[in-house]
């Protein structure tokens, strides 16, 4: 039988199979053997052990179309990444960091802003601008109140999407919101894999729809930068691009050279501001630990 791991607690992998039933597996020794350990979003072949209670062992892992590295996960097909509009303000610098982390990992990136029930100001619609601007696909919504949810769940459809963002953005509330009438939903499997009792301390896939999965993860802080290197940052600024070959010399750190067309864009209004000083920064972060 086949089916997709959807959670791995304690050597234990719990199966979603697309009829919507979970079977209860463990790997086998092989795999410890090779070096491979299953990960959450790893489709598999398993063999069903016993019917009635859903126990299986898993026998192959299927090959992966991508693997993540935080969290660790496989299949991955985009990030959701969700911050509040406002309370709490965003953290640019942050949502920065984290489009950096998914693209050196060549996932795509979707940026939902939540709490638009509350943004006064209408704050939202700048923040997608600028990113608009940079090629993501962006979307505002309100979890409360249940607005465009269902322009979200159409950039979800057909696909795994993993779902992250800090604390206190409402992120819980709105993966809520996407599991409404969930195929899977049964008091049986609530109880087997302890749904209900909502916790993200580890990662969990859950349907939302047949062959969309979302998977949620625990909230981050604080993101650090995969190696990389200083002169290689500005490729992660798509928006630089266009603009580079006004540049006076190659390799233009887009920082300090006296013709620099990224700056030049800067001053213009074609590149954010927000977006240039989040780059200075973490520029100056690269140079800083290459000294230690």
């Amino acid at each position: 039988m086949q089916g997709k791991i959807i959670k791995g607690i304690a050597g234990f992998y719990y199966v979603h199979v697309p009829e919507g039933d979970i079977y209860e597996c463990k790997a086998k020794g092989v795999f410890r053997k090779d070096k491979k350990k299953p990960l959450v979003g790893d489709d598999v072949q398993m063999d069903v052990l016993d019917e009635e209670k859903k126990l299986g062992n898993i026998r192959e892992i299927r090959q992966r179309r991508s693997e993540l590295i935080r969290p660790a996960v496989a299949n991955v097909d985009q990030a959701l990444v969700i911050f509040s509009i406002v309370r709490p303000q965003p953290n640019f610098n942050l949502l920065d960091r984290f489009l950096i982390m998914m693209g050196q990992q060549k996932i795509p990136c979707v940026i939902c802003f939540n709490k638009l029930d509350i943004d006064e100001l209408r704050d939202g619609e700048g923040y997608e601008e600028i990113y608009q601007k940079c090629g993501y696909r962006t979307l505002s919504v309100s979890a409360r109140e249940g607005c465009n949810i269902d322009r979200l769940k159409e950039l979800l459809q057909g696909k795994t999407t993993t779902v992250a963002g800090p604390s206190g953005v409402g992120k819980s509330s709105l993966v809520n919101c996407l599991q409404n009438n969930i195929i899977m939903e049964t008091g049986d499997i609530s109880r087997k894999i302890e749904r209900g009792r909502h916790t993200t301390r580890h990662s969990e896939l859950i349907a939302i729809d047949r062959d969309t999965y979302i998977l949620d993860t625990p909230g981050f802080s604080s993101l650090g930068l995969f190696d990389l290197q200083k002169e290689d940052l500005a490729r992660y600024y798509p928006e630089f691009a266009q603009y580079e070959k006004y540049c006076r010399f190659g390799g233009c750190s887009h920082i300090s050279e006296p013709v620099c067309g990224v700056r030049d864009a800067v001053e213009d209004g074609q590149i954010s501001r927000l977006r240039y000083e989040n780059y200075c920064q973490l520029y100056g972060e690269l140079k800083d630990r290459k000294k230690y």
